[in-house]
């Protein structure tokens, strides 16, 4: 029965981490899974008409999602129980100008976004996936709508240099210049001189067009862009090229991910980091919040909260550094508070009383002193999991891990430490979490640096400082961080997934057995 379990939520994962080869694609597959859930979409443009008992989500960007399901025992000031993650992966994405000829090629011009592993990106079958904005007439109105994309074959590749005109790649290492060598090749000139006639023959493309400025939005985006990638991006949404507006779209690996190993005991897939988290927790909030009973007695509000832009550090409309999450506390908390409104702080600007900010703002050289509201009382109540994958002992550089703290692929969620703050876990959080894996038999390690190397950070200090939460830093231990191609154990998977959905089950019970002065 266990390994059946094991072997589920693994598939699952599979299938998730399949139908998401961008943060657009996951937000997008997990609304698909909380709304055949029962969670029911509401919007930050309009009012919230939340009640206890319901579960809601809302997405900013598409690329980020918030879900929480609000306990029948809730009432304005009360804890929220968040495990956060985030949606996005060091990935090479289309410049604004993508299009680049050079030696009778036709290549697509990249940014890096992230850390990424970049010499893994080489000789791997590639396409583009992303979202695109589209115009659409109907009835002679013009609207225009946000579209997702994928195209599903290989269409280009990073082709390495050969080793007879690199002989010493093996001995000096294979150093890459990320502007000028890790440029995928979409196709060869030679084949498209095929349409050079038909593509010469287009008004679109004629310099007096441009000049006149007549259908100038259509010159653009084909002057930026092969035609080639136009065309099938078109095909896949099923609208004209000259309809295509904008895109934002990056490279991916087109195999697929799945579980192998010679006992079938790891996962490869890319974007494990931290894909596999989103999920795990993601799935942990549906099943923990099921059927009426499993919120009859609660009297926080559980929330899953992904994030996207943590590989490049949090700070965006829709990253953990901006308000997104303190947003969401505010507006749950002041709908069930009957005292709160909202006070004008500055031209067309308003801020809910339930912030409850102190010190005072300042609005056109005038200092407004707000009253104090029920947000930090919840907030004090309140409790984070930030769950980012770990660093798994590498067999082949063991020299790399401090020796006492060697996370192994299915030993369960590590917990991770650091003195200097680029985890934010305290001995309480990491106590409570250790404890609520106790209760259920689930494996727990732990995690530090060595001291003469540099560490790595989260969206844990990142809310814990700004939003002023309780929070542990944890992740399932994985190999191959940060490479198209990662590795992780399917047993860590099950672990993750049964950690979380117990602390949705149990921290407010276990919460009110903590003492005011710890």
């Amino acid at each position: 029965m266990q390994k059946m379990q094991e072997n589920t939520v693994a598939s699952e994962l599979i299938n998730f981490l399949n139908d998401s080869p961008t943060a657009f694609h996951a937000v997008e597959e997990a609304k698909k899974r909380l709304r055949n859930a029962g969670y029911e979409q509401v919007s930050e443009r309009q009012d919230w008409n939340l009640e206890a008992g319901k579960r809601y989500f809302f997405t900013r960007n598409h690329s980020t999602i918030v879900a929480f399901a609000i306990g029948n025992k809730f009432e304005a000031g009360n804890g929220f129980y968040i495990v956060g993650a985030h949606t996005d992966s060091p990935c090479l994405k289309l410049k604004p100008v993508s299009k680049v000829t050079k030696g009778g090629y036709l290549k697509v011009g990249v940014q890096t976004y992230g850390s990424g592993l970049w010499h893994t990106w080489f000789d791997r079958d590639l396409t583009v996936a992303g979202r695109v904005i589209i115009k659409e007439e109907k009835d002679g109105s013009v609207s225009y709508s946000h579209r997702l994309v994928r195209i599903e074959e290989p269409i280009m590749r990073v082709p390495t240099i050969a080793i007879h005109l690199d002989r010493n790649v093996n001995s000096d290492g294979f150093k890459v210049n990320t502007e000028t060598q890790l440029l995928p090749v979409l196709a060869t000139s030679i084949k498209t001189e095929l349409n050079k006639a038909i593509a010469e023959s287009d008004p679109l493309k004629s310099e007096e067009t441009l000049a006149d400025g007549k259908n100038s939005d259509k010159v653009m985006i084909k002057s930026k862009h092969h035609s080639l990638v136009l065309e099938m991006i078109a095909n896949q949404i099923g609208c004209k090229v000259d309809d295509i507006c904008d895109f934002e779209l990056q490279v991916c690996d087109t195999q697929p991910s799945v579980i192998a190993g010679a006992a079938k005991e790891f996962i490869f897939s890319g974007r494990l980091d931290n894909l596999c988290s989103s999920f795990c927790s993601l799935k942990a909030l549906i099943d923990a919040t099921s059927s009426e009973s499993d919120l009859k007695d609660e009297s926080g509000v559980r929330m899953v909260a992904l994030f996207d832009h943590e590989e490049v550090g949090s700070n965006s409309a829709q990253g953990a550094g901006s308000p997104v999450m303190l947003d969401a506390l505010s507006r749950i908390t002041s709908s069930f508070d009957s005292d709160s409104k909202s006070i004008p702080i500055g031209k067309g600007y308003y801020i809910s009383q339930a912030y409850g900010f102190d010190p005072h703002w300042y609005v056109e050289e005038q200092k407004l002193e707000m009253s104090k509201g029920l947000l930090p009382k919840a907030i004090q109540l309140s409790y984070l999991v930030s769950a980012d994958m770990a660093h798994a002992l590498h067999p082949n550089y063991m020299d790399k891990h401090e020796e006492n703290h060697q996370p192994k692929l299915h030993g369960g969620l590590v917990i991770k430490h650091n003195a200097n703050q680029r985890y934010a876990t305290n001995a309480v959080t990491s106590f409570l979490f250790r404890e609520i894996a106790s209760k259920h038999n689930i494996p727990t390690q732990d995690f530090v640096v060595r001291n003469d190397m540099a560490c790595g950070s989260t969206i844990g200090p990142i809310l814990a400082s700004g939003v002023g939460i309780r929070t542990v830093d944890v992740g399932a231990p994985q190999l191959s961080m940060h490479s198209i191609r990662e590795m992780c154990a399917v047993d860590d998977v099950k672990h993750s997934y049964e950690h979380f959905k117990a602390f949705f089950q149990d921290f407010s019970n276990l919460d009110a057995k903590i003492t005011v002065d710890i």
